[in-house]
């Protein structure tokens, strides 16, 4: 948010009044004060009142801004909507539910029992990340107290829960971090990844604005939310005033449609390629039942191939289906609504109101804008290698279409090099998705006796007693890439290895 669109907002209602002052409180009368309460209120979705009447809050543009950018925290939306809409179901898991107004005292009891605990301003929590509204409330009660969230994998071993505790504590955190998110540490050593609120509030509004959350809409969150993709779900949902549905997972599928027996006309959700795979082999006609009642359905975190998006436009034919960039680093940045009869592989759209996406001449991406991090816990030079010039370079490939959509083309360090062609493991693994027999893979380096380095795939077969016509799928795959790009090597395996937020494990199978 920027001041000077406050201060022309603000002009325009109070032609009159010098906003250029050097104490602007003085010069206000009682109408022009309530005019600006209401025209913020207004324009900003916000609860204003005669508690923010203050010479500090109405100083000049600057601290009204700042005013107005604490009311759009989450937790002062929850607050908000606590005066306003006390009885609304702000979240459910399983039997238990809360609403806003219950939402908010428990956030305010759980802010007192960690004062109590020492949990202070600018000072970490580390705490374990358990499917449940629980963990919400303490989430929310860590920000009341201006404090930083530091939530861990729920499985977390007590060594690592204790060696991050360690860490942040002994860290001088700068003022504006409000959350800590580790990596899942495939790729090395864990980091703890600084957000601000301003990088919070961003992607909040990156959600709302491009992807319509509403007041009506219940968002259904099944993934870990200690992770970026679930986690930063429940700002947009509520702070539009909708309900957040919790999952843990949905191995469970029957508890994943049972949330569709709850009264609400609009659901949404964020699904990992393979959540939709489990679901469109399992449940399809389940899918198509609840159509009609589904707005939204998000995938990221991992590639979805084209043969994916058809099927599921096809169970989905009216709901708006994207496909998203982001990271921990990075924020949510771009989107492709791929429900277009196009459902191009690797396209990832336009960036988001809050961020920018450029391409080196290397062809790796470089996003920038509100939604980047502010560094890493303690690791001062992973910080200066990633972040230059207050942007994030990424390791993924990319390049943007005639059309000015960004496509994706795999990562540095995926890229096979074979007799001297250099191949994306992704694409090979898309192409062979397409083969009915298919239901997971993974391409990975082999050693060939003969001629050295070669392409092996990695399948998991649709159904488990059908026979495998290597020579068959060989062949499919010759009509759709190069040759170069067809594997030399197949094998069956029971299961692909997977990072626990949806990622194929490429490390695992490299070492």
């Amino acid at each position: 948010m920027k001041t000077e669109e406050i201060k022309l907002l603000l002009s325009d209602v109070l032609p009159a009044v010098d906003f250029d002052v050097d104490f602007l409180f003085a010069e206000l009368d009682s109408l022009s004060v309530a005019t600006i309460l209401y025209s913020l209120s207004e324009k900003y979705g916000i609860l204003l009142d005669a508690e923010d009447v203050t010479p500090k809050n109405l100083r000049n543009i600057a601290s009204i801004t700042r005013m107005v950018e604490a009311k759009m925290t989450l937790e002062s939306r929850i607050r908000q909507f606590a005066v306003t809409s006390p009885d609304k179901v702000a979240a459910i898991c399983g039997e238990d539910f809360m609403t806003y107004s219950q939402l908010w005292d428990a956030i305010l009891g759980r802010a007192e029992e960690l004062r109590a605990k020492g949990v202070g301003p600018h000072r970490p929590y580390v705490y374990r990340a358990d499917q449940d509204i629980d963990f919400l409330v303490t989430y929310c009660a860590v920000h009341y107290l201006k404090a930083i969230a530091v939530p861990l994998e729920h499985a977390a071993t007590e060594e690592n829960f204790q060696a991050v505790k360690d860490e942040v504590e002994a860290y001088a955190f700068p003022d504006e971090i409000v959350d800590t998110l580790y990596t899942t540490g495939t790729t090395g050593k864990s980091k703890g990844v600084m957000l601000s609120e301003t990088c919070l509030r961003s992607c909040a509004e990156n959600f709302i604005v491009d992807m319509h959350f509403h007041k009506d809409l219940l968002f259904i969150v099944s993934g870990p939310l200690n992770h970026i993709a679930s986690l930063f779900k429940i700002h947009p949902i509520l702070s539009a005033g909708g309900t957040v549905c919790i999952l843990d997972g949905i191995k469970d599928i029957n508890a994943f449609f049972k949330v569709f027996d709850l009264p609400y006309e609009h659901f949404a959700t964020f699904l990992v390629p393979a959540s939709i795979r489990l679901i469109m082999q399992f449940s399809y006609d389940r899918l198509r039942a609840v159509a009609p009642r589904i707005d939204f359905i998000e995938t990221g975190a991992a590639p979805i191939s084209h043969a994916e998006m058809e099927q599921l436009a096809k169970a989905l034919p009216e709901s708006k289906l994207y496909n998203t960039y982001g990271g921990t680093e990075i924020g949510c940045v771009a989107t492709y609504e791929f429900n277009d009869g196009k459902y191009m592989e690797g396209c990832i759209g336009r960036p988001l109101k809050n961020a920018s996406v450029e391409i080196t001449p290397e062809g790796t991406m470089v996003v920038s804008g509100l939604t980047i991090m502010s560094g890493y816990v303690n690791d001062d030079e992973a910080t200066r290698k990633v972040i230059v010039d207050g942007k994030v370079f990424m390791s993924d490939l990319g390049y943007f279409d005639g059309d000015g959509l960004i496509h994706l083309s795999g990562r540095l360090g995926d890229v096979i090099n074979v007799g001297g062609f250099k191949v994306n493991p992704l694409e090979v693994e898309n192409a062979a998705l397409a083969f009915p027999l298919i239901k997971d893979c993974i391409c990975i380096a082999a050693v060939h006796p003969v001629v050295g380095t070669v392409l092996k795939l990695l399948l998991v077969l649709a159904d488990e007693g059908a026979a495998f016509d290597r020579h068959a799928l060989a062949v499919f795959l010759k009509g759709k890439l190069a040759p170069y790009k067809v594997p030399t090597m197949y094998e069956v395996v029971d299961a692909v290895k997977y990072t626990y937020n949806g990622k194929k494990d490429r490390k695992a199978y490299r070492d």
